[in-house]
C-alpha cells in the first residue's frame, strides 16, 4: 500500500474538481493517507475522505488533540520542538508525514510557505508530489528539487522570503547541494 501525504493551504476552503477526483482515485486504489489536522485544505480533504467512509487514514497533530479528525481515524501526536512558536509548532509533524510518504498531493494557494515547504520535503527524499496551484489554476508534479525551484520561481518575493525563513538548516543545505 502506497502512503500519500495529502495537504494544502489553510486558506483553501474549496478543493479543485481535479483534486477531488484524484482523492477518489486514492480511495479506489486503497492507498494509505497521511494528513494533518489544520483548517482549510486539510479539513476539506478529511471531509471528503470521511464522506467515503475511508479507513486507511492517519491524522497527524502537534497539539494535545487533533484540531480536526473528521473520520475519527488513528491520530499520531508529533510533539513540537521545545520552545517552538508559530509555524514551528506544526513543522515537525509535516516533516514526519513527508518522511513516511511515497507520494504527495498538495493544494497550494500560491502563497502558503508551509505547503510549499512540504513539496520541497517530498522532493528531497524523491517522493513525487502533485501540486494543485489554485492561484495560477495549474496542476503539475514536482519530482526533484529543480522542479520545486521552478515552482517557487513563479511565487512572489514575499512567499520566497517566507519559505526561506521557515527552512531548517538541513533543508537549506540539501537545497544548495
Amino acid at each position: 500500500m502506497a502512503m500519500i501525504f495529502l495537504g494544502g493551504s489553510r486558506d483553501i476552503f474549496e478543493l479543485p474538481t481535479s483534486a477531488i477526483e484524484r482523492i477518489g482515485a486514492i480511495v479506489a486504489q486503497e492507498h494509505g493517507v497521511l494528513i494533518g489536522d489544520a483548517p482549510g485544505a486539510d479539513a476539506e480533504m478529511q471531509g471528503l475522505l470521511a464522506g467515503y467512509n475511508y479507513e486507511h487514514v492517519g491524522v497527524f497533530h502537534s497539539g494535545a488533540e487533533p484540531r480536526n479528525n473528521l473520520g475519527d481515524w488513528a491520530a499520531y501526536y508529533i510533539p513540537p520542538p521545545a520552545g517552538a512558536k508559530g509555524f514551528a509548532v506544526y513543522a515537525e509533524k509535516d516533516r514526519e508525514m513527508a518522511r513516511r510518504a511515497n507520494f504527495g498531493m498538495m493544494v497550494w494557494d500560491g502563497a502558503s510557505p508551509g505547503t510549499c515547504l512540504n513539496v520541497l520535503r517530498l522532493a528531497l527524499i524523491g517522493s513525487p508530489c502533485v501540486v494543485y496551484d489554485t492561484m495560477r489554476g495549474t496542476v503539475g508534479t514536482v519530482h526533484t528539487v529543480a522542479d520545486w525551484c521552478a515552482m517557487l520561481h513563479h511565487a512572489d518575493a514575499d512567499v520566497r522570503s517566507g519559505v526561506e525563513a521557515r527552512m531548517t538548516a538541513d533543508e537549506r543545505l540539501a537545497l544548495s547541494a
